[in-house]
């Protein structure tokens, strides 16, 4: 008989210690009785341009807003604007299993070869600021309208340069973004009726240094006579703002992207005698629109938009501030 209640007791126990287990809340994963299973957090891997560039930074504060708004993790990357440390950046996405990648294709030839095997493997690809149009695997592009906002730079141009003046552009030969800055550039000064003098100062790399060094010679070389410079990114316009007041030269500056320099530079009582005019981007919302077509795609199986053009604007003292 007492060995019955000895047993009953110890299944009571168990049955109690059961009962206590069942009243804890539902671990993450976990069945919800009212709401079914808890989904499972998606992971996105990005790959910005350069974090040596305010712009990508800029792009990548955006991603990481998204992320605590959309719940989702971010693998956020540097691709060194080098097509190597891109391309190897996506390798090992891939072998991490991330559910989708998005990358500024600054080198469309030297990185669609890692984009086309993430395709291969089901993992969606996604490009931001510049894409590639050599290959139909990419879902979804967020970036600037790079062609309007050149069209803007040159817009200024003609604004602030008297007929038959010389007016010149520092350029950046390798990121699509660029070329299509210039593009828009040339179509407008060209049409001009002005009759302007266009010279290609050249192709500073993505280097605030190299650009100085470019408009000091090209300064030296027009006997300081180059009214208006159009710099393709921000970087170049400040190298040509070291020049140009080195040179006690009256250049007019028009930037590219908008950065807290650029600003900065337009509202100086001093550095606002040269940098004059800039066509701002929204790196923020690029980040935070090309997560949201992300999370789209991986939800739905689509996006509203393939290319999600964001317009550009100019920026002056007059609103500066603002």
């Amino acid at each position: 008989m007492k060995k019955f209640l000895s047993v009953l007791l110890c299944a009571t126990m168990v049955l109690g210690l059961s009962a206590c287990g069942s009243s804890k809340p539902a671990t993450e994963g976990e069945a919800d009785a009212d709401n079914g299973a808890a989904e499972e957090q998606l992971t996105l891997g990005f790959i910005v341009g350069s974090r040596e560039h305010v712009f990508y930074n800029l792009i990548e504060d955006g991603i990481k807003n998204a992320s605590e708004e959309l719940g989702f993790k971010a693998i956020i990357l540097d691709g060194e604007l080098d097509s190597n440390v891109t391309s190897d950046h996506i390798n090992n996405l891939v072998a991490q299993g991330v559910d989708a990648i998005a990358l500024s294709c600054n080198d469309p030839g030297g990185t669609t070869p890692a984009m086309e095997a993430a395709d291969k493997e089901n993992i969606p690809v996604f490009t931001f600021d510049c894409t590639s149009e050599v290959t139909d695997v990419v879902k979804c592009f967020v970036g600037t309208d790079n062609v309007e906002g050149g069209r803007l730079g040159g817009q200024e141009t003609v604004r602030l340069a008297e007929a038959g003046q010389t007016v010149g552009i520092i350029n950046f030969d390798e990121p699509q973004s660029c070329i299509d800055r210039r593009t828009g550039w040339e179509e407008v000064v060209n049409a001009s009726d002005k009759g302007l003098d266009i010279i290609d100062i050249g192709n500073y790399e993505g280097d605030a240094a190299k650009a100085e060094q470019l408009m000091s010679d090209a300064l030296s070389a027009h006997n300081n006579d180059i009214s208006v410079v159009f710099a393709v990114g921000d970087p170049a316009a400040t190298g040509a703002l070291a020049a140009i007041k080195a040179a006690g030269a009256n250049t007019k500056i028009i930037g590219f992207d908008g950065n807290p320099e650029a600003k900065a530079a337009i509202l100086d009582a001093e550095n606002g005698k040269y940098w004059v005019s800039e066509i701002s981007q929204n790196p923020m919302e690029i980040g935070k629109q090309i997560s949201q077509n992300m999370m789209d795609y991986l939800k739905n199986g689509s996006v509203a938009e393939e290319k999600v053009m964001i317009a550009p604007y100019i920026i002056t003292e007059e609103n500066a501030a603002q």
